[in-house]
C-alpha cells in the first residue's frame, strides 16, 4: 500500500482539488494524510471527508515543512510514502503510481523515486519552462548519474517506509532543502531513482508572486550554505497563497 502524505498550512485554495482528484481517479491500494500545520481556514474542514488521516499539528512555534511531512509519516501504514504538495496534480494517478512502483519492485535497492516538476500548462509561463526545465535536468543528472540530492523539490518524493524511518525521515530543523537533504541521506541505505516520464504539475505560485528573479537568489544562498555547512540561511520560508 501506498501512503500518500500532504503537508498543509492555509490551504483553502487548494486542497479541495489536489484531494478530489485523488479520490475519484486512484484506485490503487492506498491511504491519503494530510498532515496540516495549524491551519487558520478552511483547509482541515475541507480534507477531513476527503482522506483518510488528518494530523494537526499542536506546536506553539511555526512547524517547518519537514516537521510536517515527518507527523504525516509517524501514522502511515503503508510499505511506501508518497510526498506531495498541496497544490499538485499527478496525471493519470493510477497509471502514475503502477508506473512507479514497478520500480521498487524491479530492484528491492530502490530506496527513492522522484521524476519531473512542472507548471500546469495553462498557468506556465515561458520562465516557468526554462527553469523548471533546467532544474528537472539537473536533478535527473544528480540522481541518476552522480548519486547526489537529485531531486527538483518536495512536489514529488517517494520513498521506502523502511528505509525513511531508517535516517530518521526529514531533518526538522531545516526550512528549504529538507527535500534534497532527505534524498542525500538515503543514498547511504541504496539507490536513488528520477524517471523522466513521470510529472507532477503545480500552481508555481512562488515564483509567480515573487518572481523569479529573486527566489532564485534566495535558492542559490541557501543551496551555497547548505553545500559548504549542511544548513540553510533562511529562518523561515513564507506561505504564499
Amino acid at each position: 500500500m501506498i501512503s500518500i502524505i500532504i503537508p498543509t498550512l492555509q490551504e483553502e485554495k487548494a486542497i479541495r482539488g489536489t484531494l478530489c482528484s485523488l479520490k475519484e481517479e486512484l484506485s490503487l491500494p492506498h491511504e491519503i494524510i494530510v498532515s496540516d500545520g495549524g491551519s487558520s481556514d478552511r483547509t482541515v474542514e475541507l480534507a477531513r471527508p476527503l482522506v483518510d488521516k488528518v494530523v494537526v499539528y499542536q506546536g506553539a512555534t511555526r512547524q517547518t515543512i519537514a516537521q510536517g511531512r515527518n507527523d504525516g509519516a509517524k501514522v502511515a501504514r503503508g510499505e511506501f510514502l508518497l510526498f506531495l504538495d498541496a497544490d499538485c496534480a499527478m496525471p493519470q494517478p493510477d497509471d502514475f503510481l503502477a508506473r512507479a512502483l514497478s520500480h521498487f519492485q524491479a530492484d528491492t535497492n530502490l530506496v527513492a523515486l522522484t521524476g519531473n516538476v512542472r507548471v500546469f500548462p495553462d498557468k506556465a509561463t515561458l520562465r516557468d519552462r526554462i527553469v523548471f526545465g533546467a532544474m528537472n535536468f539537473a536533478a535527473r543528472v544528480q540522481c541518476n548519474v552522480l548519486g547526489g540530492g537529485g531531486c527538483v523539490g518536495g512536489e514529488f518524493q517517494m520513498v521506502r517506509k523502511s528505509a525513511f524511518d531508517a535516517i530518521g525521515g526529514y531533518r526538522e530543523d531545516l526550512v528549504t532543502l529538507e527535500d534534497r537533504d532527505l534524498f542525500l541521506r538515503l543514498s547511504r541505505n541504496g539507490r536513488k531513482y528520477f524517471d523522466p516520464a513521470l510529472t507532477i504539475f503545480h500552481t508555481g505560485r512562488r515564483a509567480h508572486i515573487e518572481g523569479w528573479p529573486r527566489l532564485i537568489v534566495r535558492v542559490l544562498l541557501n543551496l551555497l550554505l547548505f553545500q559548504a555547512c549542511g544548513r540553510v540561511r533562511s529562518t523561515e520560508w513564507r506561505p504564499v497563497r
